[in-house]
């Protein structure tokens, strides 16, 4: 499945970004704590290079502790780089970043050179809310759905530091399949970029292959955590829509309907505390990605037409 969704206001925010970073100092760019890698956004990296760099595992409480620590150790071991994680509701950790970038800037702060920070994230990772909770007011819009920033904001945190919100963006092509159904499982797309269905089978894959006992404690199958692995996730969708009484008529399963209630489960931590992918598993997708990204490449370049010569 490709899960592709760049609304026309995502070009503007590119556009913004490319032009605030002209006068950053530091890049602050919100990532969900249970999908580090694929909600990192390439496209912002490529804009942003040679500015320092604090990753924040937003929604920490909802993943991985495990993974998590992994994950901080990846990041927080590349130049330039901090890491930090983060449940943006919780005041005290929220403040903690300031002095990250504070650290990241040292030249940085004082009223004649105060510290301009601009902090980006794909939708939906829980940036609003860490602003909201930054300035203690509702300054941002909030909303657990994907696009519900639109326009850009400045906000002053202290005397000398400068926060520069974006709107969330994703980036045009995601050329690594599993970030594609992560993002869709997370719900940083719009509904209408993506099939619940994959959606919910590839998750079911992934929670069978490192959650097997936090599914069986949900789901209560009639199946031992080395006996699931073998089970097809369409049985196991089948199952849930049975248990939870999504049927139509004769009986049958709605598939769409145990879809949607299987993702729901997973955004709700009902399954328990979950990351999707560790650093290992995502840079060998992303080097499988990028290896089938260049051939699809070669081979429009070769089912081109040759160019005719110029007449003279």
């Amino acid at each position: 499945m490709s899960v592709q969704w760049f609304p026309g206001h995502m070009h503007l925010t590119r556009q913004a970004i490319a032009e605030r970073v002209k006068a950053i100092d530091v890049v602050i760019e919100m990532l969900d704590a249970r999908l580090p890698g694929s909600s990192a956004n390439p496209l912002l990296s490529e804009l942003t290079k040679k500015r320092p760099s604090l990753k924040v595992l937003n929604k920490q409480d909802l993943a991985d502790p495990e993974r998590t620590a992994l994950w901080l150790a990846h990041y927080n071991a590349l130049p330039a780089t901090r890491a930090i994680p983060l449940d943006a509701s919780v005041t005290a950790p929220a403040r903690a970043l300031i002095a990250a970038c504070r650290e990241l800037a040292p030249n940085r702060g004082g009223m004649v050179k105060p510290l301009r920070v601009l902090i980006c994230g794909i939708p939906n990772v829980g940036k609003s809310t860490l602003i909201n909770t930054l300035v203690g007011k509702r300054s941002a819009k909030t909303g657990d759905e994907a696009g519900v920033t639109r326009t850009e904001q400045r906000l002053l945190l202290a005397d000398d530091f400068y926060l520069y919100d974006t709107p969330g963006m994703l980036w045009p092509n995601i050329i690594v399949p599993q970030s594609g159904y992560n993002l869709a499982a997370s719900g940083a797309v719009g509904r209408n970029a993506y099939d619940d269905e994959e959606v919910a089978l590839e998750l079911l894959d992934t929670l069978k292959a490192s959650y097997p006992a936090l599914l069986l404690a949900r789901y209560g199958f009639a199946f031992s955590a080395e006996a699931l692995a073998d089970v097809p996730a369409e049985e196991l969708l089948e199952t849930i829509g049975r248990q939870r009484g999504a049927l139509v008529s004769g009986g049958r399963v709605d598939a769409q309907k145990a879809a949607e209630l299987v993702i729901g489960d997973f955004r709700a931590t009902l399954i328990g505390r979950i990351t999707l992918e560790t650093p290992v598993q995502y840079l060998e997708w992303l080097r499988a990605g990028k290896a089938a990204h260049a051939q699809r490449q070669q081979e429009r370049e070769r089912e081109r037409p040759a160019r005719r010569p110029r007449r003279r």
